[in-house]
């Protein structure tokens, strides 16, 4: 991005660097292994052999304490839609209090789940991958902001918690009393770009792992405090997604125009001047998103191979472009 920025430097009134979208995958550890599952049920729960019939009841056991909790908090299970859910759960948040699940959606999704195979007294656990009805309960939560927690209702409960560092940040910028404008996943105003920057390298595991085991421990009634503690019944968190971007914010949307038709002319595959470039890049209120892939015989800077995304308004206005990458796979230690 070095020479990028070079190239726009005029244009670029300032630029941060962040996490967007983390996704972390959540696991017990203990009960990954049958035999574990077993033990914990022989010391703990009064050596009750684990049937299917047991295995039936503890997912019934979650949709009752869900049915209950849902009255109590005041909140809808809402199927699923099939577009974007970011879209849909939105409208919920307009009045959210702090930590507070707003909207939980059901959907059919896969997971892996405990199941028990045999009859009588004779029964064998294994895990196994089934399509089964989970529920992602949306939260606004008081230090991340929109979240979301995915739970399995089945044994051994398997899980997802989705973070953003860009509404951790504003958060964040409203308790030191910054002056910020966010669009979606962008800051296109901000009194003290210099502050935003060090608060967005202030984040930290703990941070992330603090508000993951809050709400994990919340959504699975099935294990005791006594047990979380002393037998290690808590969900393990991994890096399953983890999105970093370059924000340049731009002085106007005539730069972001004009960036779009330079990259367009870059990556035609005959660029002609007598060939409109297309307007789409930047003409749009709502957010676009196009790659941008640098031909290899001509070249007048050095773009790299990833996401852009740009976020403006109407014209003369401050435009912002996003630059992101998403590793995978990654261990939280």
């Amino acid at each position: 991005m070095n020479t990028f920025c070079e190239h726009h430097k005029d244009s670029i009134k300032f630029a941060y660097r962040c996490f967007d979208r983390i996704l972390l995958n959540g696991l017990i550890q203990p009960f990954q292994q049958p035999e574990r599952v077993i033990g914990f049920f022989n010391a703990y729960r009064e050596g009750q052999r684990v049937t299917r019939n047991l295995l039936r009841d503890i997912a019934q056991q979650f949709q009752n304490w869900l049915k209950n909790r849902c009255q109590k908090w005041g909140v809808p299970i809402v199927d699923a839609p099939e577009g974007r859910r970011d879209d849909f759960v939105a409208p919920y948040f307009k009045h959210a209090k702090n930590d507070q699940v707003v909207v939980i959606l059901k959907a059919r999704e896969p997971a892996r789940i405990m199941i028990a195979i045999g009859a009588e007294d004779r029964w064998h656990l294994q895990l196994a991958q089934r399509w089964i009805a989970q529920y992602n309960f949306y939260i606004n939560d008081g230090n991340w902001g929109r979240m979301f927690v995915r739970v399995c209702p089945y044994l051994p409960f398997s899980a997802r918690v989705c973070l953003n560092q860009h509404h951790w940040l504003a958060n964040r910028m409203r308790s030191e009393g910054i002056d910020f404008k966010q669009c979606s996943n962008a800051f296109l105003k901000c009194s003290h770009p210099q502050k935003l920057q060090e608060l967005a390298d202030s984040l930290t595991t703990h941070d992330l792992s603090s508000c993951g085991q809050k709400w994990l421990a919340c959504l699975t009634p099935f294990f005791k405090d006594s047990e979380r503690k002393t037998c290690g019944c808590q969900h393990r968190l991994f890096f399953s997604q983890v999105e970093y971007c370059d924000n340049l914010i731009f002085h106007r949307r005539a730069a972001l125009d004009q960036l779009g038709s330079d990259s367009w002319m870059l990556t035609a595959p005959s660029a002609s001047p007598a060939r409109s470039p297309p307007s789409s890049v930047a003409s749009s209120p709502s957010t676009t998103r196009e790659s941008f892939k640098p031909s290899s015989k001509t070249s007048i800077y050095p773009i790299p191979s990833f996401g852009l995304t740009t976020h403006t308004g109407p014209s003369n206005s401050t435009s912002a472009i996003t630059c992101a990458c998403a590793p995978s796979r990654l261990l939280m230690t």
